[in-house]
């Protein structure tokens, strides 16, 4: 059931949650730069012993993510990946076995490579798109699975709720979703059944290309407080400086989303359509094979999509260099266009063999469309193409 206020998206962002410092009324929740805080008496706090376990900032920032969530109960990280390393120590064990979706974010991929199975985790790729391939993955040690919607960087979509009600028939098997696409604002898949919800707050949330930093939220408090203790343990917490502008950025996320998706629908019709472009992959377009899946369950289609060139990999790449306006640079989210080549950014730990079978081709571009006016990223793309490509088949 949602906790979530029956408030405007614009509204709830804002006011939902809000704390206000009392000493001295000030608008914004003040920053709370301290390692340590008085005890009032021995063993008596007012809720607060030493910032590694928990700070007034950074709960600041967990009142209001879990506002938009809709649920009471929500933690922040250093970052995302910090965020889905916390949920994995919180919740798995040496023997246990994790589904992920088959197209999905390197640094996760690179988590569960690199570090969990030296651990004793086991994990599978999946088709994660409906509930049958997540099946056929299935083992008696599924402990988890990690789903990421639509997926980085071709926008797969998982059939969230259909996972959710194969992973609650077979029980004990907890469903968590990377959400840093959408946000709760256009996806909230607590509502859809998932257990965790996870997001990287650098993206979206803080949307100024100013902060590292993640979430995890959930309608169980006793995975809430399980979490809470490991992020206490390693120290993974969220930087009160990093809270306080995530809160700022928080604030007009609605309205950033809006425009995000509007302009990414016009700058993806425009590619769709010229002929120098092979693929687009934005689940607006009606060649989306997975529209009917996107329009059940989002309440919109994002700011993300990634195009293919009818060009060699260097001639791609030096499109990509020939930008002037949209910038050649890691990350999504933000307030600019950033453009990304996958295979030597996110996905270069994959063979180039990988790659390809997951639909991330050398060629691939990943666009996370900013708020710049449509006809000046169209123009952009223009002489971008003319320096390199040129124009026409």
């Amino acid at each position: 059931m949602s906790d979530r206020p029956d408030f405007a998206p614009s509204t709830l962002v804002i006011h939902s949650n809000r704390s206000y410092e009392k000493q001295s009324n000030s608008i914004l929740f003040p920053i709370h730069q301290t390692a340590t805080y008085i005890h009032e008496s021995v063993g008596v706090t007012k809720g607060y012993g030493y910032s590694r376990g928990a700070n007034p900032t950074v709960n600041a920032l967990e009142q209001a993510i879990a506002a938009i969530e809709g649920t009471k109960h929500a933690l922040c990280f250093r970052s995302g990946m910090s965020a889905i390393h916390t949920l994995c120590m919180a919740v798995l064990s040496a023997g246990d076995h994790v589904i992920l979706s088959d197209v999905i974010y390197g640094g996760t991929m690179r988590l569960f490579y690199q570090v969990l199975r030296h651990f004793g985790i086991e994990y599978d790729y999946a088709d994660t798109s409906s509930a049958e391939g997540v099946e056929a993955a299935l083992k008696p040690n599924t402990r988890l699975i990690f789903l990421e919607t639509p997926a980085n960087p071709t926008l797969k979509i998982s059939d969230i709720k259909a996972i959710c009600e194969l992973a609650q028939a077979k029980g004990n098997i907890l469903v968590a979703v990377d959400n840093t696409f959408l946000t709760p604002l256009l996806q909230n898949v607590l509502d859809l059944g998932a257990d965790v919800a996870m997001m990287s707050t650098t993206k979206y949330i803080d949307g100024h290309n100013a902060t590292i930093g993640g979430s995890l939220a959930t309608h169980d408090e006793t995975l809430t407080e399980r979490l809470r203790l490991v992020r206490k343990t390693i120290g993974s917490i969220q930087t009160p400086f990093d809270s306080w502008l995530a809160l700022q950025g928080m604030k007009t996320l609605p309205i950033r989303l809006e425009a995000h998706q509007k302009h990414a629908g016009i700058v993806a019709k425009w590619l769709e359509d010229h002929p120098r472009v092979v693929k687009v992959n934005y689940p607006g377009l009606d060649s989306f094979p997975q529209k009917k899946l996107a329009e059940k369950q989002q309440l919109g289609f994002g700011g993300m999509l990634s195009f293919e060139l009818d060009a060699s990999t260097e001639d791609s790449l030096h499109f990509m260099d020939a930008l002037k306006l949209c910038t050649c640079a890691e990350s999504l989210g933000s307030v600019e266009t950033l453009a990304t080549n996958p295979a030597t950014a996110s996905h270069c730990d994959l063979t180039r063999e990988q790659r390809e079978a997951l639909g991330i081709s050398d060629r691939l571009i990943r666009l996370s469309v900013g708020l710049e006016a449509p006809k000046d990223l169209i123009a952009d793309f223009e002489q971008a193409f003319a320096a390199t490509i040129g124009s026409s088949k």
